[in-house]
């Protein structure tokens, strides 16, 4: 018999002040242009951070802030992608089903980048996309995000256990 679980996960950064150097920002492991940077020690890719840490709300085990300091500074891996595989290895028998992802934010504007997101999402988790569901909302400039000076993400993910 099996179990159905939801976790959910949420990250956020702020972007760093002044011009980005590399023209763009990661997010949902998709190059976006952007003309501001996050202030990360890795790629600060938040949509694969919330996922890590809806991935780590099913293992228990806590990657971001523990492996991915050890990958990131120690080993100078930024790419967030290598997150998520670590977060993986502790869901043994687990399979994702659905992933839902909202992401506040005034600017870049997403929608002409979430078909790539979706199908870079999917393919990181081994499922299709069109198990990816991924929103973006301004929330009416109400918080920091809103306003322009970050991106925050909540995740959700649904799981068949057993």
């Amino acid at each position: 018999m099996s179990d159905y679980i939801t976790t959910i996960g949420q990250d956020s950064h702020r972007f760093l002040e002044g011009e980005n150097p590399d023209g763009f920002i990661m997010l949902g492991g998709t190059k976006i242009p952007h003309d501001r940077a996050f202030q990360a020690n890795s790629d600060g890719d938040v949509l694969l951070h919330a996922i890590t840490n809806a991935i780590s709300g099913l293992s228990g085990v806590n990657v971001l802030g523990g492996a991915a300091d050890r990958i990131c500074l120690e080993q100078g891996i930024k790419d967030s992608s290598v997150y998520i595989a670590e977060a993986m290895k502790d869901v043994h028998d687990a399979g994702i089903l659905h992933v839902s992802a909202t992401i506040e934010c005034l600017r870049p504007k997403l929608m002409p980048h979430i078909p790539a997101m979706k199908a870079r999402v999917a393919d990181l988790l081994g499922i299709k996309p069109s198990s990816v569901g991924i929103t973006a909302t301004t929330g009416e400039g109400l918080t920091d995000f809103g306003r322009g000076e970050g991106i925050q993400v909540f995740v959700l993910i649904s799981w068949k256990v057993g």
